[in-house]
């Protein structure tokens, strides 16, 4: 037996993260790219979620091109999940 259960209120909702446009373009890049056979989550990592690192970089690339903006190799690997690729995609092309 665990005990009782403890429940912390606050006194503001708790905030939920904002999608972007562009991570909502991901998002629908990957469930029409990459068959992981789960949904896609924008803070799991590529690995994490199945994704081999040949399928994360070539997904890369592809947004890249979709996106109309240049993902270098050396950014690749500060790439880890689809929210980390938003922010990227976002800073390059604004």
């Amino acid at each position: 037996h665990l005990g009782p259960a403890v429940v912390c209120l606050r006194k503001e909702p708790p905030r939920r993260r904002t999608v972007s446009s562009t991570a909502d373009r991901l998002l629908q890049l990957y469930r029409d790219n990459l068959d992981t056979g789960r949904e896609p989550n924008l803070d799991l990592g590529f690995s994490d979620s199945g994704v081999s690192s040949v399928d994360a970089v070539a997904f890369i690339k592809l947004v890249g091109t979709e996106f109309g903006v240049t993902i270098d190799p050396e950014d690749v690997s500060g790439i880890n999940t689809l929210r980390d690729l938003a922010g990227h995609v976002e800073a390059k092309s604004g």
